[in-house]
């Protein structure tokens, strides 16, 4: 199902839920009841319970972003460093050359065609993208240097794999979700209180009243899935991107 039409569906119906129950609430009160007679103390509580509940949504927000941001920033980081090892390597022999730029290419191609798609669909790594990566760990590093100019290329070049490969490793810890289960429980429960106050308030059945409760319960709805889209930077709707790859190396198709 397309992540649009689930934020659609789940929008309409926290709509709903919000006017099927206020609308059963005023059938069902007393004749005698007057909404206008709200205790301060639930007006004071329901202010709080809003405030409070904006500001652990605004974090929850705030820190999936920034896990999405530091995930593009790890894949620009392995694409990076990949790069520099592939235009370095240019004072090599050339069949020394060659080889280390295949096994660069080599990997690149296995990331953005498969690895990619399987971080999205099982939150993971690939062994073959290990595998790929440890051959040109190999290739770089068993080189041994014959002139002054190779030896002053060696270093940069094994620091450089060793830069991708950390941001390898970064990139896999970012896979799959980074909420912790107790905080969806937080911010779900605190939906429910802080729409469930909306009734506290004993509001009436009028048009703009509906309206407003309507849009409240779809703005938290909207910010939920938000946080829940965000979540997982590689697998889902405004999830970070193989573009680093694709720039630094337009060889490679995506």
């Amino acid at each position: 199902m397309p992540e649009w039409l689930v934020l659609t569906l789940a929008m309409l119906a926290a709509c709903s839920v919000v006017v099927i129950i206020t609308l059963l609430r005023h059938r069902r009160a007393a004749e005698d009841e007057d909404p206008s007679e709200t205790p301060d103390v639930i007006e004071y509580m329901t202010m709080w319970i809003g405030v409070v509940y904006a500001i652990v949504l605004g974090l929850a927000i705030a820190g999936v972003w920034e896990g999405r941001s530091a995930a593009q920033d790890n894949v620009r980081a392995e694409a990076v460093a990949l790069h520099e090892v592939s235009e370095r390597v240019r004072v090599y022999p050339a069949e020394i050359r060659e080889r280390i730029r295949d096994d660069v290419n080599a990997y690149v191609g296995h990331v953005v065609t498969t690895e990619w798609k399987t971080m999205a669909d099982h939150d993971r790594l690939t062994d073959e993208g290990t595998e790929l990566l440890d051959r040109l760990r190999r290739d770089v590093t068993d080189y041994e240097p014959r002139t002054d100019f190779e030896a002053q290329a060696y270093q940069p070049l094994v620091d450089q794999v060793a830069a991708a490969d950390q941001a390898r490793s970064a990139r896999a810890e970012s896979t799959g979700a980074t909420m912790p289960g107790v905080v969806w429980f937080g911010l779900v429960t605190g939906a429910v209180i802080t729409i469930g106050m909306i009734f506290a308030l004993q509001i009436r059945r009028t048009r703009r009243e509906l309206i407003l409760a309507g849009l409240f319960s779809a703005l938290i709805a909207f910010l939920l899935f938000l946080i829940w889209d965000f979540d997982a930077p590689y697998s889902r709707g405004l999830a970070a991107t193989a573009d680093p790859f694709l720039r630094l190396f337009p060889e490679v198709k995506g």
